[in-house]
């Protein structure tokens, strides 16, 4: 399977993965032949990339290294429970967080045991979804990542635990904002900026009075957008002030929101995103922690055309856990033109060669379907 902008899309191609909305709901199905219906309908979702069959990208799978039924309990559980919050009635929110704890506990031990058990790295895109109830599928992605990070950084299993219901509950404070706000599909005014900045204290006020968990865990809410250099919010904190926590929650949390579909805004790719992240290593995020994030998830997918800093072109065949800026490829193409008989390289083992750029547009010759 290869990875396709939606703009290069074509009648007659083959869809190689469903298609979701954020319920888990199927929206195109795979195997499907796309017709000029589903690409209108793509490109009006906002989604930028979808996975397509086709001649090169024979024997290509994209593993998925996290169950789908895992993440769906576990985002239906976050909806249940994030919807019970209300700004008018704080002993309801007590009580629906104390009562959903134990559940939380749960879903993260399931993380973590995959996480822990899983020998494949996160690759993020593993299954395309289009927009809808964002906060929800967020939260678990920030778990996701924050418990991949954990493992990582080689925290004990309680830390991780505790680590984890920050993660999942990072955002609760989102919910006593005023919906057109955390809604609004265009850029924000700088008064309703200033409302949803007040999500990080509205999440510690709640979190703070629950008895089921440590008072680490609303610290969490109240710190993670805090940046080392003292320019985040809410109290514009720095370096050590922050605690380590946050400092991990911050990078899953920045990183989620650059490479998920949004209604105002596109999807990042994983690597550009990270290209960020490493931009502000030591300013703004700390260094140890965005190296632990690059060396648990694919920078490059499975599946994407990349090219190399010598001219040639390959397909991510697998991933180089130990290196995941270097992926095996199946090269395709060199000398300016496509090879009748496509050969693997191991960039692992040709630290000349590096990738310095991906082509999702790419489709002459043997790459049509």
């Amino acid at each position: 399977m290869r990875l396709i902008s939606t703009k290069t899309l074509k009648p007659e191609m083959v869809l190689a993965t469903t298609v979701y909305n954020l319920k888990g709901q199927a929206l195109i199905h795979e195997n499907v032949s796309i017709t000029e219906r589903m690409i209108t309908r793509l490109k009006e979702l906002e989604i930028q990339y979808v996975y397509i069959k086709d001649s090169l990208s024979n024997g290509i799978e994209l593993e998925n290294s996290f169950s789908s039924a895992v993440k769906q309990e576990a985002v239906q559980r976050i909806e249940e429970t994030f919807t019970q919050i209300s700004k008018k009635n704080l002993s309801t929110n007590i009580m629906a967080l104390e009562k959903s704890t134990k559940q939380f506990k749960s879903i993260i031990n399931t993380i973590l045991t995959e996480v822990k058990t899983n020998s494949d790295i996160l690759t993020v895109l593993t299954d395309v979804y289009a927009y809808d109830s964002y906060i929800f599928h967020h939260s678990f992605n920030v778990t996701l990542y924050t418990l991949s990070m954990g493992v990582e950084l080689k925290l004990t299993q309680k830390q991780l635990e505790q680590l984890g219901l920050g993660a999942i509950l990072h955002d609760i404070g989102k919910m006593l904002v005023p919906e057109e706000i955390l809604l609004k599909p265009g850029k924000l005014t700088a008064n309703e900026f200033v409302e949803i900045q007040k999500h990080s204290e509205y999440g510690f006020n709640i979190l703070r009075q629950l008895q089921t968990v440590s008072l680490l865990v609303a610290h969490c809410a109240y710190q993670h957008h805090e940046r080392l250099d003292g320019s985040g919010y809410p109290r514009g904190i720095k370096g050590n002030e922050i605690h380590p926590y946050a400092k991990i929650i911050a990078v899953a949390d920045v990183f989620d929101a650059m490479t998920t579909n949004r209604i105002y805004k596109k999807a990042m790719l994983p690597h550009q995103a990270l290209e960020i992240l490493f931009a502000g290593a030591d300013t703004l995020f700390d260094k140890d922690v965005v190296e632990a994030f690059r060396r648990s998830i694919a920078i490059y997918p499975t599946g994407m055309v990349v090219d190399l800093n010598d001219g040639r072109k390959g397909l991510v065949l697998k991933q180089n856990k130990s290196v995941t800026e270097r992926p095996v490829l199946r090269v395709f193409y060199e000398d300016g033109e496509e090879l009748n008989e496509p050969y693997e390289l191991d960039l692992k083992n040709h630290l000349d060669k590096m990738v310095v750029g991906f082509d999702p547009d790419y489709e002459n010759g043997m790459l049509k379907s």
